[in-house]
């Protein structure tokens, strides 16, 4: 297996945790889900394991050229020590029934593949346990971090924008599909107005839902993962150009179609 980069276990906590905007919002602001010390060990753990590197080694994304195995194991490599937490908004929250804007999705690690194409490991924690469910081209999530700044990172995964959130405020960071230019500013409060406006009536539960109109709608997750809750992550994907949600717990979901 490729050698990756090794800290001392305090080095690596503190800068984790940098990584991750640790701290800044108030009780009602912050996320809920933010990973802990044994968390990020665990991604570690699973980023560095001889699967994820096969996995990387092998991976060809369309318009890139494939090289001998030989190489493909020296270059395949993930930045472990670099782990980027990817918050989405809940059901709940877009309802109004809670004041936590988001919980954790999951986290990514910067990684390289066998040719050298840029590439993303994307873990969940499915029952306890930290997995690798994705490798996906470019590293959007590295960028966007580094352009959020203190704030930490929130996903509006139905049409793939992007937020800082510190504080009470949110910053847009991509967010052309809304029609809200990047760079603008809002308030929690106003996040949750334009999403309960673009979601508010196709929730779990809602005649949207019922009808079947979301494409097909039901819980899609992993036998050990934890039973439905309120707050229920809007995990998606745009199928027919319908939206699709989808109930239940973190589940494995494609980050970027290649």
């Amino acid at each position: 297996m490729t050698k990756h980069t090794r800290r001392a276990a305090t080095v690596f906590g503190a800068l984790a945790l940098l990584a991750l905007g640790a701290g800044q919002a108030s009780a009602a602001e912050t996320p809920a889900g933010a990973p802990s010390a044994q968390d990020l060990a665990s991604i570690r753990t699973a980023v560095d394991s001889p699967d994820t590197h096969d996995w990387l080694a092998t991976t060809v994304f369309p318009d890139t050229a494939g090289v001998s195995a030989g190489v493909a194991a020296q270059t395949a490599t993930a930045d472990a020590g670099s782990p980027i937490a990817v918050y989405q908004p809940t059901a709940a929250f877009i309802r109004g029934t809670s004041a936590t804007p988001a919980e954790l999705a999951y986290v990514a690690v910067p990684a390289k593949t066998g040719n050298g194409s840029v590439a993303t490991v994307a873990t969940q924690r499915v029952g306890g346990k930290w997995q690798v469910f994705d490798v996906a081209s470019g590293d959007y999530e590295r960028a966007y971090a580094a352009k959020a700044g203190k704030g930490y990172l929130l996903r509006e995964p139905q049409v793939n924008a992007w937020y800082s959130v510190e504080g009470g405020k949110v910053t847009v960071l991509e967010g052309s599909v809304t029609g809200v230019a990047n760079g603008t500013t809002m308030t929690v409060a106003d996040l949750r107005a334009a999403l309960n406006a673009r979601y508010g009536d196709k929730l779990p539960g809602s005649a949207y839902d019922r009808s079947g109109a979301a494409g097909g709608y039901g819980p899609t997750v992993a036998a050990s993962a934890p039973a439905e809750s309120d707050s229920t992550l809007l995990t998606l994907g745009l199928i027919g150009g319908a939206v699709v949600l989808i109930g239940g717990a973190t589940t494995a979901v494609r980050l970027r179609r290649d």
